[in-house]
């Protein structure tokens, strides 16, 4: 599943996601969910849930479910490979409760996805015979998410097993309770668009699978992260002056001789060379997230487009010719050198 977006799926809303589910029937993304949560078990919780997991199944959804010797009483069960085989899932994410030997007992069997910050590494992968992932919790409380240095700490200590992980993103659509404020891995992704923090992610620190923590994700922001795993170009929603709205959809490459205070786009030099005179336009300061074009006055760089990292002043020979939308500006740190980007409208 590299670059792949899952999606937190739980019986007390599982028939509230069906919709966008079911717009990606065949997709075969993963789906997590839990079978310990004791605030949805009732006498109906084991029929739903198994109802649940044939729906995905056969819809082509991969399931990864949290479970917990709890999981076993409430299902009435004795073997959790027969459990899970039966409720059609392809990984095992295992909860607290659990010895090192039974977890090395279960990992020979099938896939399991241990929680990568409590679970002692080289005791659980000694005898790994299945394929293992490890993934991070999820944090409710604001200000309880993981720090970007602990983050990379944990994923480096992965790397080196070569063990993949499986991080949290909030949603932007409908939250899960009781707090409603994002469910992520990691603390500054928690208000970010769910487009930025996949990004963050999948450019900055190489996680290949990420999860929508929340329960719901809109459709432009699902339509964002697909584009860019089917094209790997970056979708930047922009607001161009009018005279420049033919720059909506177009694509440029980052030139990888950049500086680090400002982005140059490699093709835009090709407007000038088509002897269209760019005229004094709007040189005003320029902001973080400015997108400029050299004008007349710069003579041979006329035409030249440039998105802007850092603040620089007003120069009469740089007009302003737009901005990257105000929401999306830590964009500007998941793009690289020698990346393709296309503006589009926001």
């Amino acid at each position: 599943m590299p670059n792949s977006l899952g999606f937190s799926v739980y019986v007390s809303t599982f028939e509230q996601q069906k919709p966008m589910l079911e717009k990606l029937t065949g997709s075969e993304n993963y789906i997590f969910t839990s079978f310990h949560i004791i605030e949805e078990v009732d006498d109906r919780y084991c029929n739903q849930a198994i109802a649940m997991c044939n729906w995905l199944d056969d819809k082509q959804f991969n399931i990864i479910a949290d479970v917990s010797p709890k999981t076993l009483e409430i299902f009435n069960e004795t073997d959790l490979i027969l459990f899970a085989k039966q409720m059609k899932l392809t990984i095992l994410r295992l909860d607290y409760g659990f010895s090192d030997q039974e977890i090395n007992w279960i990992n020979q069997q099938f896939p399991l996805a241990f929680n990568a910050s409590t679970l002692s590494l080289p005791k659980l992968l000694d005898d790994k015979q299945a394929e293992s992932y490890a993934m991070h919790n999820f944090y409710p409380r604001p200000e309880t998410g993981l720090d970007s240095n602990l983050f990379q700490s944990i994923e480096n200590d992965l790397a080196k097993q070569g063990i993949q992980s499986i991080v949290f993103i909030s949603g932007d659509a409908v939250q899960r309770g009781p707090i409603f404020e994002g469910l992520p891995t990691m603390e500054h992704h928690r208000y970010l668009p769910p487009y930025l923090a996949y990004l963050d992610l999948v450019k900055n620190y190489q996680v290949k699978h990420v999860f929508v923590g929340d329960v719901l994700i809109s459709d432009y922001q699902v339509r964002l992260i697909t584009a860019f795993q089917h094209t790997n170009v970056i979708q930047v929603p922009v607001t161009f002056h009018d005279r420049y709205h033919h720059l909506y959809d177009q694509t440029f490459t980052i030139r990888i001789d950049s500086p680090r205070g400002l982005m140059r786009l490699q093709e835009s030099r090709g407007y000038a060379s088509l002897g269209e005179k760019v005229d004094e336009f709007n040189c005003l300061a320029r902001s973080r997230g400015s997108i400029t074009m050299d004008n007349e006055n710069y003579q041979r760089y006329s035409g030249e487009i440039q998105v802007l990292r850092n603040d620089y002043p007003a120069d009469h020979r740089v007009n302003v010719i737009g901005n990257i939308a105000e929401d999306y500006l830590q964009i500007l740190e998941c793009i690289e050198n020698g990346d393709q980007i296309k503006f589009i409208k926001k």
